[in-house]
């Protein structure tokens, strides 16, 4: 029911007394020792350059590795963080200022935050009775709220009473009773376990189905992100790497972070060189020529990229076993993983998974050696010096 546009969204924390002295030294030890964010004499830059326009309803989804910086940002949308440079518009508004409450948006926390000496009822009525509507309209809309989410039977307990998974319902069910123009979620499903977690992700599925408003939510699962969003936001550092829709992100990686976080099992990646035979681009890997896909060449020529040794990219379920071939890997582990398994490989100094059918993979558990293969259209090169996809 909003949209919600961040420009150039910057957040400094500033540096405490005895950081500003150290603050020389750190300078002396940056090359010798890799420091995720960036120390300016403002102070540590959490999230720098931070621009996305997010659309009326969409379910855009924040994901990274811990310290990226996504959090901060939920934070900053929500108010509870103050803004260090950029602007933030919700419908239009500027709210870089505007107090938390009177944004008209909700937040479900990653510890649930319910109140413990009060029921599921009085908890998802608290917001309501803030706003001091009447209690006809509380009863409606608590009540709604709770079938929408299958916690009807659970309006008289307490939350010790509840379960990790109704829990997280509650604190849902609590957001969204004032039908608010934005619903932030931060890690909501974190703290439960992996059966728990699945079944909470389509509870959430259909919850945006039921409900008319614009999501934004946390998570450093790359499943909840695939699984979840319309658009996902890779982060990295406090910068963003990468925006597209879960298919676009998996099948066209900006660079080698993206390629390598978002995927399981990771991306594999090999010492190779990007040449050009009989005028089409092609990748040699340990001697094992492969012309790219026609898309490929298109990307590539038009953006006139040269001969060069590259970092070479594919992933494990598109690599497949060949009898004849030049790249050979020993098999150090085979994993059973029911429809499928999972030949741990050492290919040249490199450590190599690939994914390949139960059936009929017998013969290659039985090998000390196997040899594989891939196909042009879907492998990535990235350059050794940037990192960067160079098809892009």
């Amino acid at each position: 029911m909003a949209e919600v546009k961040l420009k150039n969204i910057k957040k400094v924390y500033p540096l405490a007394g005895d950081e500003k002295k150290n603050k020389k030294h750190a300078k002396k030890n940056d090359e010798e020792k890799k420091v995720n964010l960036q120390i300016t004499d403002e102070g540590v830059v959490a999230v720098q350059e931070f621009s996305l326009d997010i659309k009326d309803k969409e379910f855009i989804v924040l994901v990274g590795p811990s310290g990226c910086g996504k959090s901060t940002t939920l934070r900053m949308i929500a108010g509870l963080e103050d803004i260090s440079g950029g602007e933030l518009y919700i419908d239009d508004k500027l709210c870089n200022d505007v107090e938390p409450k009177d944004r008209d948006i909700a937040m479900v926390f990653q510890n649930y935050a319910l109140y413990p000496h009060m029921t599921v009822y009085e908890n998802m009525a608290f917001p309501l009775e803030i706003q001091k509507a009447t209690k006809q309209e509380i009863d409606k809309k608590v009540k709604e709220a709770a079938e929408t989410l299958d916690i009807t039977q659970y309006l008289d307990r307490k939350p010790k009473n509840l379960s990790g998974g109704q829990r997280q319902r509650v604190a849902i069910g609590r957001a969204i009773v004032r039908d608010p123009k934005v619903l932030l979620m931060d890690e909501p499903l974190s703290n439960l376990d992996a059966k728990l977690r699945n079944q909470m992700r389509a509870e959430i599925i259909k919850l945006r189905e039921k409900i008319n408003t614009t999501f934004i939510y946390v998570t450093h699962d790359q499943t909840e992100a695939m699984t979840l969003g319309d658009r996902i936001v890779v982060m990295k550092d406090g910068f963003i790497q990468q925006i597209g829709t879960p298919q676009e992100v998996f099948n066209h990686p900006l660079n080698l972070f993206v390629a390598g976080f978002i995927g399981t099992p990771q991306m594999n990646y090999f010492d190779a060189r990007l040449i050009k035979k009989n005028g089409k681009y092609a990748v040699d890997a340990y001697g094992e020529v492969v012309v790219l896909s026609d898309d490929k060449q298109k990307r590539l020529s038009a953006l006139n990229v040269e001969e060069q040794d590259v970092i070479l990219g594919v992933r494990p379920d598109h690599i497949t076993l060949a009898e004849k071939g030049c790249i050979e890997g020993k098999v150090d582990v085979a994993e059973l993983m029911g429809a499928s398994e999972h030949l741990h490989l050492r290919v040249a100094d490199k450590d190599v998974i690939v994914i390949v059918p139960t059936e009929g993979a017998d013969e290659a558990f039985n090998k000390k050696t196997v040899k594989i293969t891939f196909s042009g259209n879907t492998c990535h090169v990235f350059s050794k010096d940037t990192y960067n996809n160079l098809e892009y």
